[in-house]
């Protein structure tokens, strides 16, 4: 009688299901895990009005920028901005609380500081807490309090008291910038350099005289193409242009200066 040779079963898992044996797979190959690829993200686009005017808009002529500044300075000889200072100290302290706040918001608070606290020293002396008091009404109010005491600080030790007269040297100042500097070294001691904000960096992309990216760019565009006769008065005429007709939502065409020569599809005139 033939011996009955048993062969060993395969442990069966908890649930009951044989494991695989290794070598042909009977069923389909199981898929591998599924990788996610990091995904790219697309680089920032600029602005669509700089976007508009850098494809579309065909570049002033520079008999085209000589007419329109012209045109601002028949208009109002003598611009001047809206800040309140009595110093450039005053001056400094305006600007660098004037970031992402207005104008009129600033000049309310600082009337009554500055009559109080006009020069490094005595800023130091009203001290950090009381200035929060006194500009409490404008947005970041806390940081720019720490700003400014810092600032006069630097100003004490490393500057004899005096605002320095460099690019450099007040971008080295806590809460001061490029756009602050080039405030500062224009408006107090003269200087033909142009600050872009919001208001001068629109105007310059809408209007396709100086299209740009950045605040940067459009700066730099306006320093190439703006004559130099013009260029000491050139920041204000520009954001007083941005601020009262050339405005972000409903600009006034109507009333502009300059609507025969601006580049803008949409003009309403």
């Amino acid at each position: 009688m033939a011996k009955i040779i048993r062969r060993p079963q395969p442990k069966k898992n908890k649930a009951g299901a044989a494991p695989q044996r290794a070598g042909k797979s009977r069923g389909p190959a199981a898929a591998p895990p599924r990788q996610n690829k990091p995904t790219k993200r697309p680089a920032a686009s600029p602005p669509r009005a700089a976007k508009k005017s850098a494809a579309t808009f065909r570049p002033w002529t520079p008999a085209e920028i000589q007419e329109a500044f012209s045109r601002f300075r028949k208009a109002n000889p003598e611009p001047k901005g809206e800040l309140e200072h009595l110093n450039p100290y005053t001056l400094l302290v305006a600007v660098v609380l004037s970031a992402q706040a207005t104008d009129a918001g600033v000049n309310k608070a600082t009337r009554v500081l500055f009559e109080v606290a006009d020069t490094p020293q005595k800023m130091l002396a009203l001290g950090e807490e009381r200035l929060r008091d006194h500009i409490k009404t404008i947005g970041l109010y806390r940081t720019k309090a720490k700003n400014v005491i810092a600032l006069s600080e630097r100003l004490i030790a490393d500057f004899g008291s005096e605002v320095p007269r460099t690019r450099a040297e007040l971008e080295s100042l806590p809460g001061a910038g490029r756009k602050t500097a080039n405030v500062v070294l224009n408006m107090a001691f003269g200087e033909p350099t142009l600050a872009v904000d919001t208001h001068v960096f629109r105007v310059g992309n809408r209007t396709g005289l100086a299209p740009g990216a950045t605040p940067l760019d459009v700066e730099l565009g306006l320093e190439r193409v703006i004559p130099a006769e013009f260029m000491r008065h050139a920041h204000h005429w520009l954001i007083l242009h941005g601020r009262y007709t050339c405005v972000a939502r409903k600009p006034r065409c109507e009333v502009c200066l300059i609507n025969d020569l601006c580049r803008w599809p949409e003009k309403t005139v």
